[in-house]
């Protein structure tokens, strides 16, 4: 049976100091799940730099960020995506962006992630609730399936917000709907190794 992405089923449980490995200034979040039909794997979350990208092992869900990544006003946030591993069925994974309080009980941020069967999702979280803004409602052309890359990447203009996965517009919000200005950053489920390259921010 095919799991979506924890919706309304997660608790915030801690933040965390990454491992030794991980890049200096990196923080992250765990969101454990509260399923019990659905349960996280065992081991330890790592996030590390790896073939001039980064790497993360994920038995648990979690976000990433590095405080000192922030973006506001018209900026381009990219990422590539290769799943190297899923333990058991699919899940997402992908950016964050407009990232606010990311350590505290108001955490609110924009996420848009794509999972192996071909499927985008794009949501918001204030606090411990989550939001559907968009989703494929089922495979998408532009989501390559399986364990190849995808890139995504988030256009923010001065009025509307497009998302775009390998060249490829799905899905364009208006700006006034969203709030893009903040910390950027990645998520990654639980029950997944995924490698990310050309990750940063550029102004538009």
């Amino acid at each position: 049976m095919k799991r979506h992405v924890y919706v309304g089923v997660l608790a915030l449980l801690a933040i965390l100091p990454l491992n030794a490995q991980a890049p200096k200034g990196w923080k992250l979040r765990v969101d454990r799940s509260m399923t019990a039909s659905d349960p996280d794997a065992a081991g330890d979350i790592k996030f590390m730099e790896m073939g001039g990208g980064f790497h993360a092992m994920n038995p648990k869900a979690a976000v990433y960020w590095n405080p000192a990544n922030t973006a506001s006003g018209n900026y381009t946030l990219k990422g590539t995506f290769k799943l190297v591993k899923t333990m058991g069925h699919e899940e997402y994974y992908g950016l964050i962006f407009g990232g606010n309080d990311l350590e505290g009980a108001g955490q609110s941020y924009i996420y848009f992630m794509v999972e192996q069967g071909g499927s985008w999702l794009i949501k918001s979280r204030s606090g411990s609730s989550t939001s559907q803004i968009a989703s494929s409602g089922g495979p998408s052309d532009a989501v390559k399936k399986g364990d190849a890359s995808n890139a995504l990447e988030v256009h923010v203009t001065g009025d509307k917000v497009e998302f775009l996965v390998n060249g490829k517009v799905v899905n364009t919000t208006p700006k006034s709907a969203l709030k893009t200005d903040g910390v950027y950053g990645i998520r990654i489920n639980h029950m997944l190794e995924v490698q990310i390259d050309g990750f940063g921010v550029s102004k538009m």
